[in-house]
């Protein structure tokens, strides 16, 4: 290993003070709505990549460009360029409204007593299927407003449900962002990073099932919650859903999912031609922002690892987490404080790629191994983080319908990142690999 530099880490040191910087200052202070979010993370890498740039003056300018042209030109980041497009089109064209008809579908046939658990197993099949955990949080809150109102549950429990059930989609997704992002930044098949996490995330899903059971059958409940639902559009999501478990190039799986979804969408009347081709563009176009700070971010790793600033923080884990299973622990924290400081968990996971990269094959740690871990941790900070686009959305998706409730109200009710944490650990305290 190379003399580390900590100066080399610079970039991320100026990123991280000015995008959360903003960020508290918009939130917080100038009470604007969404704070977070309207902070531009595209301008803020920008600046970062110029202070990349603007170090280690032994190298000149087109050298710099030559190291970030490789970085951003590497194989995995390229196909993870080429599936978030693809991935965009096939939710542009299946659109959203499925996922209620697995809502409201479901709550028909089950007795109302049980609604809580319908709500938490919909909001972990929709985001599954979807693969954006903002996306069911959008779709399903209202549906659990709906079910509060009707049957007496708890607000905040009924919210705090759906928010939780999404990130079990966000991990396991074939075309959820982070798995993607995980598992092309350390170079893994998305079968063999959802088999690794799957046995993660199932004890973390049957014990808040158990507790959501146990208080719905302690709570008196009345009423019911109807409305259409059409189940024939949920087929595409299901193809594409056994495919990439099945091991079809996902390449392949989400082509098949935006044919047969096209060929649905146009024969049910859903959509129009036209617009089926307008729908297409904007899916796309909404993995924009997330492909553009995809490049930035491998530019500028590309000139923190030629200084040595990897090299740096790898001492430093190494400092501190000692051993194979303290490397996966390491890896995790990594990527926790990444996500805290961005409040994005693919960004989080972007970010930490390279180093983590590093950390798997100092430790021995496989490949698959690693994604799980830096999805699994992402995810699990993501679902609590006041600040989260997912908190934020629940809370403003309940306030337009006439109810009133706060993050501090939903956090104690996420049963199932707390339990996905404990799974996690206890799945690295016991667990026994070789390596690659």
């Amino acid at each position: 290993m190379q003399k580390g530099n900590v100066k080399a880490l610079l970039p991320i040191g100026v990123f991280l003070v000015l995008y959360l910087g903003l960020g508290i200052i918009f939130e917080y202070a100038l009470k604007i709505p969404m704070g977070f979010y309207n902070i531009p993370i595209v301008v803020a890498f920008l600046v970062a990549l110029l202070v990349a740039c603007l170090q280690n003056k032994s190298l000149n300018f087109d050298k710099k460009l030559e190291l970030m042209g490789k970085g951003v030109g590497d194989k995995n980041i390229f196909t993870m360029i080429l599936i978030f497009l693809e991935a965009g089109i096939f939710v542009g064209v299946v659109g959203r409204e499925s996922a209620e008809s697995v809502a409201y579908f479901m709550l028909s046939i089950i007795p109302a007593q049980f609604a809580v658990m319908v709500l938490f197993v919909v909001s972990c099949f929709v985001s599954l299927a979807m693969g954006t955990s903002v996306g069911t949080i959008t779709l399903l809150t209202p549906i659990a407003v709906a079910v509060s109102r009707a049957s007496g549950f708890d607000m905040s429990l009924c919210v705090g449900t759906i928010v939780g059930g999404s990130m079990f989609g966000d991990n396991l997704s074939f075309i959820s962002d982070t798995t993607i992002a995980a598992c092309n930044g350390q170079g893994c098949q998305m079968r063999d990073k959802f088999k690794e996490n799957f046995f993660i995330a199932l004890p973390a899903a049957i014990a808040t099932i158990i507790v959501v059971l146990v208080m719905s059958l302690a709570s008196e409940i009345s009423g019911t919650v109807e409305n259409d639902y059409n189940l024939v559009q949920i087929i595409p999501y299901l193809l594409v859903l056994i495919g990439g478990i099945c091991g079809i190039n996902v390449f392949l799986v989400l082509l098949i999912g935006i044919i047969s979804g096209a060929l649905i969408m146009l024969l049910t009347g859903s959509v129009a031609a036209t617009d089926l081709l307008s729908n297409m563009g904007g899916g796309a176009a909404g993995m924009f922002e997330t492909i553009v700070v995809t490049i930035l971010v491998s530019a500028i790793c590309a000139l923190i690892r030629e200084y040595g600033g990897f090299d740096a923080l790898l001492s430093g884990i190494k400092k501190v987490f000692r051993g194979k299973k303290g490397g996966q622990i390491g890896m995790g924290a990594l990527v926790g404080v990444l996500d805290i400081a961005t409040a994005n968990n693919t960004v989080a996971i972007v970010m930490a790629n390279p180093i983590a990269k590093e950390i798997a094959k100092d430790y021995g740690i496989s490949n698959k191994k690693a994604a799980s871990i830096l999805d699994t941790s992402s995810c699990i900070v993501q679902a609590i983080l006041p600040y989260g686009a997912q908190m934020l959305v629940a809370i403003s998706a309940v306030s337009e319908l006439g109810g009133g409730i706060s993050a501090l109200d939903i956090i104690p009710k996420l049963f199932y990142p707390y339990f996905l944490l404990i799974s996690s650990l206890i799945f690295i305290g016991f667990s026994r690999e070789k390596k690659n």
